[in-house]
């Protein structure tokens, strides 16, 4: 089969590499209908030493092939999603919501397990990975419904883990697609202020459509001195940071009111917090991290099956497995929000 193997910074390939086939007898072979490039991916893909090429990819959706004997709640012809971490849904951490701590689990694309930027997928703990998706693998729902695997996950994690509600109003610091997702997230829990902190007009004008209710394009100590213009002085209750690096943070901190919270689920770029003893003085509360997006996915398909939100708007160009090299360029390059994959 045809897959994507990152070699170094800039140097992505497809090429034919061996076709998955069932290891274990909770496994299951999946055919990938749809994948994508996460802004994730860009971090390697700006800086990964050369080396002998890596598989890449952790969002996709596709069709069941294949099971192994004991897996027992999919057949041939289901269409799954697959979260972008696989765990067995059965041991205590799973049972507590956190899936990305499972105690068999682990990651795509790693220790001989397949990546999602292909034309197949060996899903170990199949059962406990992937769900069920109840339309057909023609449906117009398909980007949305890819969300599922990662994006609009993340952006959701940001803003439970923040305590976003409808007495809560929120800074979202970023306006790639996990941001755009935290906006649709944030107006889901009821959050009637919403700031978004963003300066490409396409993405913060889709940021508007999915409940933001102001649009920041300045950054640093201006971006931060507008956040307190616009909320009397004092920053919001909540930041979801969407970025990862150590100037979003810093916005972050000068955007949150006293007492407030900020969720970080941007990718770090950094090992420590630059929080200092004027932070520490203001009691602030920084959560999040990594999202076990399997323990949301049943929650937020309602919505995306009956339109109620529409987080696939996302995804700003299609292009097919071939030409994915072309699909990393667009998106290091700001010409793409977020690339669709199609095997």
């Amino acid at each position: 089969m045809r897959a994507t193997l990152m070699y170094g910074a800039g140097d992505v390939r497809v090429e034919t590499v061996p076709d998955p086939k069932i290891q274990l007898p909770t496994d299951a072979i999946v055919r990938v209908v749809a994948a994508c490039v996460c802004g994730s991916d860009l971090w390697p893909y700006a800086s990964l030493p050369a080396g002998n090429g890596q598989r890449m990819g952790h969002e996709f959706l596709g069709v069941v092939e294949d099971t192994g004997t004991d897996v027992s709640g999919l057949r041939r012809g289901d269409l799954v999603v697959a979260p972008f971490v696989w765990s067995d849904n059965t041991c205590d951490f799973c049972g507590e919501g956190l899936h990305t701590s499972c105690r068999h689990g682990g990651m795509w694309a790693r220790d001989g397990i397949d990546g999602g930027q292909g034309e197949a997928v060996r899903v170990p703990q199949a059962d406990g990975t992937l769900v069920k998706l109840p339309v057909a693998e023609d449906s117009a729902l398909l980007p949305s419904l890819l969300t599922l695997s990662d994006v609009l996950c993340t952006g959701y994690h940001c803003a439970v883990t923040a305590g976003v509600n409808e007495r809560t109003t929120v800074t979202v610091v970023g306006d790639g697609a996990v941001g755009l997702s935290a906006v649709i997230s944030a107006k889901r829990l009821g959050a009637e202020r919403i700031i978004l902190m963003g300066r490409h007009q396409a993405r913060t004008d889709l940021g508007r459509e999915f409940g933001a209710t102001d649009v920041v394009a300045e950054r640093g100590e201006e971006g931060i001195e507008k956040v307190r213009e616009l909320t009397g002085g004092d920053g919001t209750h909540t930041v979801l940071e969407c970025v990862g690096t150590v100037p979003s943070f810093e916005m972050s901190l000068g955007a949150v009111r006293a007492g407030g919270t900020i969720s970080r689920v941007g990718a770090p770029q950094y090992s420590e917090i630059p929080m200092d003893f004027t932070g520490f003085m203001r009691n602030i509360t920084i959560t999040g991290g990594v999202a076990p997006a399997r323990a949301y996915i049943e929650e937020l398909l309602p919505d995306v099956l009956d339109g109620t939100i529409q987080p696939g708007k996302v995804f700003d160009r299609t292009i097919a497995l071939d030409d994915v090299a072309d699909g990393y360029r667009a998106m290091a390059d700001r010409q793409a929000l977020k690339v669709l994959v199609t095997p």
